[in-house]
């Protein structure tokens, strides 16, 4: 399997509360396994809140929902060993 390592990171963003906001990061390979999207060191599940999706096999995005101030923090998105924040 060959090693996935991350072709473009995530940017810093600044949004209002209540707006939503997408982060994006791309990978050197599709269907990257051992994926991972944390808040504040936090693990992060898909449901109401968050969108976690993959567009075109290779950029992987995660929407935080009508954000609020306990949103504030560090997006950290994993790939094996290879991190990008924001």
């Amino acid at each position: 399997e060959p090693d996935v390592t991350i072709v473009s990171g995530l940017k810093d963003m600044v949004v209002l509360e209540g707006d939503d906001v997408t982060f994006r990061c791309q990978v050197s390979h599709e269907n990257a396994r051992d994926v991972e999207w944390k808040l504040q060191d936090v693990a992060l599940q898909n449901n109401e809140m968050n969108e976690i999706s993959v567009e075109k096999g290779r950029t992987h995005t995660l929407t935080l929902r009508k954000v609020t101030e306990q949103d504030i923090g560090t997006i950290t998105f994993r790939v094996g060993p290879h991190t990008s924040t924001a």
